[in-house]
């Protein structure tokens, strides 16, 4: 493979694919998808549904199982890196199959919180390859919340934050608004006192999109139901909120 594009296709809509990553699309000859089992065939679904709508030439859909890890582990670090590098030699026998140049369709932004980019290096690191890259960004999650909730990231001259669940559970809140990412535990419930706002949404630009606002303790377990019922009828969620102090 002489090229390889990643390509952000934002957080669900296909609308939201910009016109750089579909001209980047149409000189690909090759798509790779890393699929995450039968219950997110989904997210495979909706790439596959992107390059029927916006690439009309030949190509081919190069699927790669995602390999298992732990995701409860007491060394975190070390089973993500354990991860990472079977990932990386599924990429790389991937890869060789291809001669021209290669996509992969990345959901969001590759720069925010996706683990493509470190793959595409540990690939290249290994020796055994060598090919040129290109970033495509993409809509990120985090936009597409702002968006559908009309509401501004920050008040004037306020930074914002942008963690994970895990981190929220740990840190608490940072200075400014503080967006929440990768949070499969409800971690805002974790955050103490009655003066805090919150803008949560699921499943954005997809069909079955989700959304709720309000008090963070008015609104808090009706979240926690809607997320309960949207993960047992599709096997999977990603969602994204914004806290902020009133």
């Amino acid at each position: 493979m002489r090229k390889l594009y990643v390509i952000g296709i934002g957080a669900g809509d296909p609308d939201q694919v910009t016109m750089q990553a579909v001209k980047a699309m149409r000189r690909a000859e090759a798509f790779f998808v890393i699929g995450k089992g039968a219950e997110k065939q989904e997210l495979v679904d909706v790439r596959t549904a992107i390059l029927a709508e916006h690439v009309d030439g030949p190509h081919r859909v190069i699927e790669i199982t995602d390999p298992p890890r732990d995701r409860t582990p007491d060394d975190y670090a070390g089973v993500v890196r354990d991860w990472h590098e079977r990932r990386a030699e599924l990429l790389e026998t991937a890869f060789d199959q291809v001669e021209g140049a290669g996509a992969i369709l990345v959901w969001g932004d590759p720069a925010l919180y996706d683990s493509t980019l470190r793959m595409i290096e540990h690939v290249l690191s290994r020796g055994h390859t060598s090919f040129d890259y290109e970033v495509i960004p993409g809509v990120t999650s985090i936009a597409a919340l702002a968006a559908r909730h009309r509401m501004v990231l920050h008040r004037i001259g306020e930074p914002v934050h942008v963690t994970t669940g895990r981190r929220l559970r740990e840190d608490g809140l940072g200075p400014g608004s503080t967006v929440v990412m990768l949070d499969g535990d409800c971690s805002f419930t974790a955050i103490p006192g009655p003066d805090i706002h919150i803008w949560w949404a699921a499943y954005l630009g997809m069909p079955d999109e989700t959304l709720i606002e309000g008090n963070l303790r008015e609104v808090e377990q009706e979240i926690i139901t809607r997320r309960t019922e949207l993960r047992a009828a599709k096997g999977w969620i990603m969602d994204v909120y914004l806290l902020r102090a009133n």
